[in-house]
């Protein structure tokens, strides 16, 4: 499957946002955002006027990037939250939440949610006592994430755990840091969602 393999840095300063998606290197002084304030290229610096077009772009690509989904997988989401009752907006943005990856960062397990990705994929997590490697799994109301008996001991988990305390996690959500395993206590609201997100410049990107 695709995956960008760049800088991640770069697309953070591409669009302009932190992304959060080089762990607790985002909240120290070495942040790329915090040191160039500008686009990455030759013409990064330069003054350019956005036409409509662009600003939907943008905004669709910041989103991809925050979840860490590439553009085929992204767009079946569309289709899928347009298909659902409801705000097709608020209904993609649901979605995109609901995956094991975005969840198991959210808990605090994992510093980013390429570290979450990575590992699922090596088999560390249990979802209702059931192992599950597939990081855009779907998590519903009620679900139990648990780290496995012999994936405890990871460094990188116990680190993350320590330094989550900085972002916080969602009410939504229950951490039990002792047995190292959390909880889907409800799906979030949209109020809840706090990064700087216009889902509905998305829907007009795709309905056009």
């Amino acid at each position: 499957m695709a995956r960008y393999t760049g800088p991640s840095c770069r697309l953070c300063r591409r669009e302009r946002l932190k992304l959060f998606l080089k762990g607790e290197r985002c909240y120290s002084e070495k942040c790329a955002v915090d040191r160039r304030e500008y686009p990455p290229g030759q013409h990064g610096q330069s003054r350019k006027r956005y036409s409509d077009y662009d600003v939907q772009l943008r905004e669709k690509q910041k989103v991809k990037r925050i979840y860490g989904v590439m553009e085929q997988q992204f767009r079946g989401y569309f289709e899928e939250a347009n298909r659902q009752k409801g705000i097709t907006g608020e209904n993609l943005l649901l979605i995109l939440e609901r995956r094991l990856d975005n969840m198991v960062y959210r808990m605090g397990f994992a510093s980013s949610r390429n570290e979450a990705r990575q590992l699922i994929r090596h088999n560390h997590f249990e979802v209702n006592g059931k192992r599950v490697n597939i990081p855009s799994y779907l998590m519903r109301a009620g679900d139990v994430i648990e780290l496995k008996e012999k994936s405890r001991k990871i460094a990188k988990v116990q680190e993350s755990l320590e330094g989550s305390s900085r972002r916080g996690v969602p009410r939504w959500l229950e951490v039990d840091k002792d047995n190292l395993k959390g909880k889907v206590v409800a799906l979030p609201a949209r109020e809840e969602l706090t990064m700087p997100i216009n889902e509905q410049i998305i829907v007009e990107f795709y309905s056009k």
